[in-house]
Formats: structure tokens, C-alpha cells, sequence
């Protein structure tokens, strides 16, 4: 560990495990799937405890029908009847030096069969937290919370302001992100606490959804040799498709170590059929595809619909019954911190002085919202505990060690970019 300040030293004992493992259960309790009412509840949550913490408190009801329409926006994958932003400001002079962004929206729990307990009733074991949210990634917005509490508890005084943007939407999009920015708030650089398992991920992929619909022919299934099933016309077309991704992750960042897929494309969902001795004469089938770092949206659309009607022009059915391919949903766009950073460096720095382990540079494969904020001309990249392959599984859990550990690196980041009043 480097010599610390007595300010620093002050801060990092501040930060509270207890107080962190406490509220980071709290917030798992509520099931706040995008899309529901308790994206709200939780949203109020993180707004209460900002404003505990004498944070100025921005909290407003986002315009769903702006977001709609608007050119920039990012898409939604479900219905909501109401979104909230949350904006927690601890004071200082100008505008904040640090952003510290976390989503509290989780993803549905799937089999809760598969699950050794309720995803949404929080518990420690093996020194983690356990449920739907803990990495994903409400571990890390708590350990930005803990880390202003740190500051607040140490008795500083900033002397430029820390902003937490709390956000919902970002499973499906990034809405929340979306709107606190285009509402105005901004600062010189950004740290989100996604789960990155010890490394710093100063690049993340784009994720498309797609959807297919391929035509065939009905006739009696006892003579099916008189129908064309849109079920194996779809098994040609995926077959092309996994050859086409294979051929997409040749020449991947090396940031991307240890990913065999940095831009994967996979199939999410299949419908066919009405009748089980009918051969099936349509299939519509969605699914994710990654964006390259540094493709432009427009250009990775392209690129897919390409292959697509290359296929269909090489084949005796589709030639004349072509896939139809349509972009509905989220759209992920890629992001990366610009090169040459000092928030890299800041960060590293951070971490090691705080007692941890120099961290690694990675980038990640998963659509995040750092896009959005590079695209606003915000430096971000992702610090945060927790190992982001448990994520969106039954057992999603995260060390209360990392939750700490993050905190303090973020409570020493905040002291050194945001100054000693």
C-alpha cells in the first residue's frame, strides 16, 4: 500500500462492511425486473439513502414517450408504465469531477426450481451475498454508495462535486443512462461498477436483437415430403449463422483474453408450427448478436443482413421465400475508453493504494452502458465486484470482500479526482 494521506487513511477506515452488506440486501429484497413497479420501489430506495447521505437529490419521472422516439434513444425490450432517474450530488465547486453509474434493475430469475433459495430473499453464505442482483449488479452500486458514506463518515469536504447516477433499463437498453444524460447531468469521467471479477474494463461489445421469420410450406405431416418446414429451412439458416459468427471473432482485441465469443451471436427464442402433424410453414426466432468494437450499428446491421440474403440467394427454397430480418429491442452499441486516459491509470492507482492487487486490463462482451457515456464525451470504463459469469444464473452471488475492496478504491478515486475542500 503507498503512503497515504491522513485525509485517505481517514476515508478508507470509514468504509463500513456491515453498513454496506446491509443495504446491499435491502436492495436485492426488492424484485426490481425491468419492467416492473419495483424498478420504482428500488429507485426510491437509492434515493433515500443519497439523500441520507446529504447528497442534493435529483429524482424524476422519465419521459417513456421521448424515449420512444427520440432518434439517440436506446431501445426498450419491455412495457413500462412509468421509469425513474436518480441523481445523488455530494456538493462542491462546478461540475463533478467523478460519476459513479449503477443500474439497480435485474433480470427475471428463470427456474426458480434451480435456485437453492428465493432469488429475492437475500442471504449470506461461503462470505457472499446470494440472490437475483447481488453481482448484477447491485453489489456495485452499492459499493459506490459506501464509498460516498466514507467520505461523508471521515468528515471531508469535496472540493468538486461526486455524483451517483442510479439508473434503470440497462438490462434491455440503457434507458436510465439514456435519460440522466440527456437530461444534463455530466461529469469529467465515469466509473461503473459492473462486475469485473479484479480486472478494470475500459471496453465493452454492442449486442443487436434480431428477429427472423422464415416461410415454408404446410401439408399433412404423414407427407411431409409435399411441405417445406420452416424448422429445417431454419436449421440451414442458423448453420450459416454460426459459421458467419465464427468468422466475426477472428482478429478480437486482446483485451477480450479469455472470451471465446467477444461478439457472439445466439439464438434466444424459436416459435413454429400450430399443429404437431402439420409441417410447420413459419418460424420466428430472435436473438442477440455482438458488435465489434468500434463497428458502427448501421455497418453491423448490415453486415448481418448481408449474410443472410447471401444465403437465401444461394438456396432452392429461400431464393424465393427469402428470411425476412427485422431489429427490434435494445441496441448496444460498442464503447471503449479513448486511448491514452488518465482514468485508467487513476483507477489502477486506486486499487493498489487501497490494498488490492494491480488490476488488468480487459474488455468485456456484454452490451453495458459505458457506450453511452463515451458517445457523450464522458472517459468511463467498468471497476466493480463480482464475477459477471454468474450473472443472469441461479447462482448469481457476490464476495462481501469485493463489495469492500471496491468501495474503498472508489472512496480514494473520489478524494483524489474530486480534490480536499
Amino acid at each position: 500500500m503507498a503512503d497515504l494521506t491522513r485525509t485517505e487513511a481517514a476515508v478508507l477506515d470509514a468504509v463500513d462492511e456491515a453498513a454496506a452488506v446491509d443495504l446491499l440486501c435491502r436492495l436485492v429484497a426488492v424484485p426490481s425486473v425491468g419492467g416492473t413497479a419495483a424498478e420504482g420501489e428500488v429507485q426510491s430506495l437509492v434515493a433515500g439513502e443519497l439523500d441520507a447521505l446529504g447528497c442534493d437529490v435529483d429524482r424524476w419521472a422519465i419521459d417513456l414517450a421521448a424515449a420512444a422516439t427520440a432518434p439517440d434513444a436506446p431501445g426498450q425490450e419491455v412495457q413500462r408504465e412509468e421509469a425513474w432517474g436518480v441523481v445523488g450530488t455530494l456538493p462542491g465547486d462546478g461540475d463533478p469531477a467523478l460519476v459513479l453509474c449503477g443500474h439497480s434493475d435485474v433480470v427475471p430469475t428463470g427456474d426458480r426450481t434451480l435456485w437453492a433459495g428465493d432469488p429475492f430473499t437475500p442471504r449470506l453464505a461461503g462470505g457472499a451475498v446470494h440472490g437475483r442482483g447481488t453481482c448484477d449488479m447491485k453489489g456495485g452500486l452499492v459499493s459506490a454508495l459506501a464509498a460516498l458514506a466514507a467520505v461523508r463518515a471521515a468528515g471531508v469536504r469535496l472540493r468538486r462535486p461526486v455524483a451517483v447516477h442510479s439508473v434503470v433499463g440497462e438490462e434491455d437498453g440503457g434507458l436510465g443512462a439514456w435519460a440522466t444524460l440527456a437530461r444534463g447531468h455530466r461529469g469529467d469521467a465515469c466509473v461503473i461498477p459492473e462486475p469485473t471479477d479484479g480486472a478494470v474494463v475500459t471496453a465493452a461489445a454492442g449486442a443487436l436483437t434480431f428477429r427472423l421469420e422464415v416461410t415454408g410450406a404446410a401439408a399433412h405431416a404423414a407427407m411431409r415430403d409435399r411441405g417445406v418446414s420452416a424448422v429445417e429451412l431454419f436449421a440451414d439458416v442458423h448453420a450459416d449463422l454460426r459459421a458467419f459468427e465464427a468468422e466475426r471473432q477472428r482478429t478480437a482485441d486482446p483485451r477480450f483474453t479469455g472470451e471465446r465469443y467477444p461478439f457472439g451471436l445466439s439464438i434466444g427464442t424459436v416459435r413454429a408450427g400450430e399443429w404437431a402433424s402439420t409441417v410447420p410453414d413459419r418460424l420466428v426466432a430472435e436473438g442477440r448478436y455482438g458488435v465489434r468494437l468500434g463497428e458502427p450499428v448501421g455497418d453491423a446491421r448490415a453486415a448481418f443482413e448481408g449474410r443472410v440474403a447471401a444465403f437465401c440467394a444461394g438456396h432452392p427454397w429461400l431464393a424465393a421465400h427469402p428470411v425476412q430480418v427485422s431489429w427490434a429491442g435494445g441496441a448496444f452499441a460498442s464503447g471503449e475508453l479513448p486511448p491514452g486516459s488518465a482514468l485508467l491509470g487513476e483507477v489502477r492507482a486506486a486499487v493498489v493504494d487501497a490494498g488490492g492487487p494491480p488490476p488488468p486490463e480487459r474488455a468485456v462482451a456484454a452490451g453495458t452502458d459505458l457506450r453511452l457515456y463515451a458517445a457523450a464525451g464522458v472517459p468511463a470504463l467498468h471497476l466493480g465486484p463480482g464475477d459477471l459469469h454468474l450473472a443472469h444464473g441461479p447462482a448469481e452471488r457476490v464476495p462481501v470482500a469485493e463489495v469492500t475492496a471496491v468501495a474503498r478504491a472508489l472512496a480514494l478515486l473520489t478524494l483524489r479526482r474530486c480534490g480536499v475542500a
